[in-house]
């Protein structure tokens, strides 16, 4: 598919021909999902630039949706919309990966206006993760396996660099040890040990204080997540 296609899930017709006719006026391309396991089999086979996702829908949930798409490290940008307007289900969404959280009745103005907000901040990131990565003090170039935090360059073995690479690439998002274990060390089979020894690692290089982190912060029972301003 062409660049900035947009998969708009939701079990109710209505509400999707309503989304797909806003987006088009913008000029920006849609594709349909009609359920969860839908919108998963398109996603897998198709690269999309953002998601809107309804939370609840018969066959599969927006949660079970977005825990699977990251789960399996496809990190495309994922806005949730839906009805549910308790506190709780914004966080969790937020917590296991939506991008963010957009309630029913919505302004269509609003709407577009994130929408378009999002896909020019993919088109930058697309643009610059060919060769480097800058998030905060952080600046790691991809191509050579170099991370300098303030322009200092700290030196890090390849698994702390791909960890570093991954965590760059998500930003404030609480990523569980299975999506971990599964980018980094390519493997379905989760080695807490491992996983804790590398984080361990990495905080002795890139905090000024590893027993008191500022950027690579533990989320108890989930996994970790890397906060930067």
């Amino acid at each position: 598919m062409n660049q900035n296609v947009v998969l708009v899930v939701d079990d109710d017709s209505s509400i999707r021909r309503i989304i797909c006719r806003v987006l088009n006026s913008e000029g920006i391309i849609t594709d349909e999902a009609a359920g969860g396991l839908e919108a998963i089999r398109k996603i897998e086979c198709t690269s999309y630039s953002l998601i809107i996702l309804d939370l609840v829908m018969d066959d599969m949930n927006g949660f079970q949706v977005i825990h699977h798409l990251r789960a399996q490290s496809i990190l495309t940008p994922l806005f949730v919309l839906s009805g549910k307007q308790a506190e709780a289900d914004k966080v969790l969404a937020l917590g296991i990966g939506a991008d963010d959280y957009i309630t029913k009745p919505f302004s269509t103005m609003v709407f577009s206006a994130k929408v378009k907000a999002c896909l020019r901040r993919a088109n930058l990131s697309a643009a610059s993760s060919k060769n480097e990565l800058c998030v905060g003090c952080f600046r790691y170039i991809v191509d050579e396996m170099r991370l300098y935090k303030n322009d200092v360059e700290l030196f890090l073995s390849s698994k702390e660099c791909l960890l570093m690479k991954y965590f760059l690439s998500n930003p404030n998002k609480i990523l569980t040890k299975e999506q971990i274990y599964q980018k980094v060390w390519n493997e379905t089979y989760i080695n807490d040990n491992t996983i804790m020894v590398h984080i361990c690692r990495l905080r002795m290089k890139i905090e000024d204080d590893p027993n008191r982190p500022v950027y690579l912060k533990n989320v108890r029972g989930i996994g970790y997540q890397f906060v930067l301003e």
